[in-house]
Formats: structure tokens, C-alpha cells, sequence
């Protein structure tokens, strides 16, 4: 008889202590828990023909931002996979897809994948989040996609608090908060160290205006939390936030210096160079004075790390860093020839943050006011986008224009009579 996974699937080893790494790492990376690798490793170390363990290890490598060290275990996986049950052989093919740039193919391959086998949670993972697949996709409406693909599954995942956390994240961006907490709340009752879950709460928070609380909340969870965990960087970047908005200035500095900036934060680079821009952006759009050697610091990480566009989240982060940062020529390089499915709104964001770096306030209005009604292709949470509403709101408030900039952000935000947690001096 076959060993299984904890969520039942055949897997092709005989060593239970293989198998028990293999599902410590999968719960690892699932609740953004420091030492996923490792556990992937050991996993190998007990089996080394076990080729989901070296397909696991190659994507947690990818997550962690060590993509060179991928290659290796991908390549050990595919030659492993035709000794595999079918489902190894198409969940090593999804993430071959995933390790080699094939977003749209891998995307299709989850779909078809999970019609057979839909507990299989690796699988289905990339597929979701604002950082996911669908996410990343670059298409209007892909919010409504997103919980469109989890919904059906809730069948087959009942009480999981991995499949409760996707779900109630997907649910809270759509703003059906009452649905999200009840999910969330679950989650987190079930496995309460998740990192993810921890981080989804904050956004339920976020979403209700509550920013005592929700800073309360992540400083109480972030306590044990390690500084090598996946979400150490991110969920400071909220408490920064939070900290700014309620008066701790100095807390929101110290957070943003230890555990946002290049060299606080180790990574993954993804979140350093969208989470440390948007701090910088919101400090000063909350009355802080520029500080162009920090924004210096972020023109540079963002060209040894990411100097070429494509995944539009990022692209949006970089160009404001060039602005902000006085670098023209970087940035006219970045974004005159841009490329990825968002590719068409690199320009106006360009010009609008180089509009509003030189306080040329109705120029920046007129590039980024456009594309708020389509801003979700950009991907990343609602949190992190509102970033652009926030650029067009403090550009109105600085042209003199404060009544017209309120009126503006209580349309943009119906659903919160106490606001998402404005940051901007003078509105």
C-alpha cells in the first residue's frame, strides 16, 4: 500500500520519514513558515528517488528568491517522473511550467489537474493570491476568477486551513468581508502560526478601517515570527504602515529600516522592491520629508533585481522608485519598451510618478486617473494598490483641490465609512 500526503494523495515513496518531511514542508510553505527548504531536503535525504520532494524543493528555491538553486532539483524531478503515479507525473509537469516562465500553461495545467485530483493543494497553490497565477495575469476581472476557481473546491476541502486562508482571501478583495472573517478566523483557529493567515487577517483590518487593531494584531503575531520566514518583510511593511498612520513615526521608521528596506529585509526580493517604495511614497504623502537617499537605494535594488519589466506589480514599484529616485534616464529605459500583459499602462504610471516627484500635480492626475478602474491587472491586494488612488488624492490635495480629493476617495471606497486608512497630510 502506498504512502499518502495529508491530503490523501498516492505519493511514490516507501519511507515514511521521506513522506513526513515532504508534508512538514508542504505545511511550511503553505503557512510561510521558516524552513521550508529544509524540510523539502530532508525529505531527500530519506528518499532521494523521490522526485515531489525534488520538484518541492526546486519551487520552494523560486519563492525564496534563489531561483539559481532550482535547477538542480527540477532537473533531478523530471528524470525521476516517468517512475511516478500520473498525478506526480502532471504535478511535476505544472511546476516545470512555473520554474521555466510558462505562467498561461501552467495556469491551464492547475485547471485541468485539479479536475481529477483537487486535494492536491501543492498543485492548486500557485494558482492562488494576489501574487498567484491568476493574479499575475494581467486581466480585468481576475478577482472574480480567482474566487470563481476556489469556491467549487470547498467540497473537497471542507475545513482545511489552508484552502479557509486562500478563500478568504479571495473573498475579502472582493469585499465580502463578513465571509472573510468567518473564513480567516478559522484558518487561524486551526493552525495558528500561518504567516499567510496572519497576513490575511491584516488585510481584513485593512479593509475595515481598523488600524489599532489590526497593528495590534500583527505585533502580538510577529513576535516569534523569524526574520528568515517568507512573510518577515511583508507583514512589517503593514505594521510600518499602520505605525505612520497612527502617529508612531518613529516605530513606523525603525520597522521600515529593520525589517522593509534593502539589507534590513533579506527578501524575497519581490516584496523588498514593491513594499519599501510604497512605505517611502505613503511617509511622504503623510507629511514626512523626501529622503532621496533612500530612494536612491531603490532605483539601485530595483535595477540589479528586477531592471527589466514584465510582471506589472513590480513594474509599477520600479518606475515610482526611478521617479522618486530623479533617475529620468533609468526610468525612460525601464518603461519605453515595456513588456508583460500589463505592458500598456507602464507609460502612464512612468509619467504620472515623474509628474508627481516634480509637484506637477494635474500632470500626474491626468497619467495615473485613468487607470484606476482597471488597476486590479496589475495584481498585488487591493491594500497595495490603492496606491495609485492615493497618488491621484494627495495630487488634488496639493493643487488646492482638498474637498474635490475627499469626495473622490469616499467614492473610491463605498463600502468603509471609516476609510482604508488614508495616509495623506491634508485631506
Amino acid at each position: 500500500m502506498m504512502l499518502k500526503d495529508r491530503y490523501g494523495n498516492e505519493l511514490s515513496t516507501s519511507s515514511t520519514a521521506a513522506r513526513d518531511a515532504y508534508d512538514r514542508g508542504i505545511d511550511s510553505l503553505m503557512a510561510a513558515t521558516a524552513g521550508t527548504d529544509t524540510a523539502f531536503a530532508e525529505a531527500i535525504a530519506a528518499d532521494e528517488g523521490f522526485a515531489l520532494a525534488h520538484i518541492s524543493l526546486a519551487r520552494a528555491k523560486q519563492l525564496l528568491g534563489r531561483g539559481h538553486e532550482a535547477k538542480a532539483p527540477r532537473a533531478r524531478a523530471l528524470e525521476l517522473a516517468a517512475g511516478t503515479t500520473p498525478r506526480e507525473q502532471s504535478h511535476i509537469a505544472i511546476f516545470d511550467k512555473i520554474l521555466t516562465g510558462q505562467g498561461e500553461a501552467a495556469l491551464e495545467a492547475i485547471r485541468a489537474h485539479c479536475k481529477t485530483w483537487p486535494r492536491d493543494a501543492m498543485a492548486l497553490a500557485p494558482a492562488t493570491s494576489v501574487f498567484g497565477l491568476i493574479g499575475f495575469s494581467g486581466k480585468i476581472g481576475r478577482e472574480v476568477e480567482q474566487l470563481a476557481l476556489l469556491e467549487p473546491l470547498e467540497k473537497d476541502y471542507g475545513d482545511d486551513w489552508w484552502y479557509r486562508t486562500q478563500l478568504a482571501f479571495a473573498q475579502i478583495e472582493l469585499g465580502q468581508l463578513d465571509e472573510g472573517q468567518r473564513n480567516i478566523d478559522a484558518a487561524l483557529a486551526a493552525y495558528p502560526k500561518s504567516a499567510h493567515a496572519a497576513h490575511i487577517r491584516g488585510h481584513l483590518f485593512y479593509e475595515m478601517g481598523d488600524r489599532e487593531a489590526g497593528l495590534a494584531f500583527l505585533t502580538e503575531w510577529m513576535k516569534d515570527y523569524p526574520r528568515d520566514g517568507l512573510m518577515h518583510c511583508h507583514n512589517h511593511w503593514h505594521m510600518a504602515l499602520w505605525s505612520m498612520e497612527t502617529g508612531r513615526r518613529a516605530d513606523a521608521w525603525r520597522i521600515y529600516d529593520e525589517a522593509v528596506r534593502p539589507g534590513g529585509a533579506w527578501g524575497p526580493q519581490v516584496n523588498v522592491a514593491t513594499d519599501a517604495p510604497a512605505f517611502l511614497l505613503r511617509a511622504e504623502m503623510a507629511g514626512e520629508e523626501r529622503r532621496p537617499e533612500l530612494w536612491r537605494e531603490l532605483a539601485e535594488y530595483a535595477t540589479k533585481w528586477f531592471g527589466r519589466s514584465g510582471l506589472g506589480f513590480v513594474d509599477m514599484h520600479t518606475a515610482l522608485a526611478y521617479a522618486m529616485a530623479g533617475d529620468g534616464e533609468a526610468l525612460a529605459t525601464f518603461a519605453d519598451s515595456p513588456r508583460g500583459p500589463t505592458a500598456d499602462m507602464l507609460p502612464s504610471m512612468a509619467r504620472g510618478f515623474t509628474a508627481f516627484a516634480a509637484g506637477n500635480w494635474q500632470q500626474a492626475i491626468g497619467a495615473i486617473r485613468p487607470l484606476l478602474d482597471t488597476h486590479e491587472r496589475l495584481g498585488g491586494s487591493r491594500a497595495q494598490r490603492d496606491l495609485l488612488e492615493y497618488v491621484v488624492t494627495a495630487a488634488m490635495v496639493r493643487d488646492g483641490k482638498s474637498v474635490e480629493a475627499r469626495d473622490f476617495i469616499t467614492k473610491r471606497r463605498p463600502h468603509n465609512g471609516k476609510g482604508r486608512g488614508v495616509p495623506i497630510s491634508g485631506l
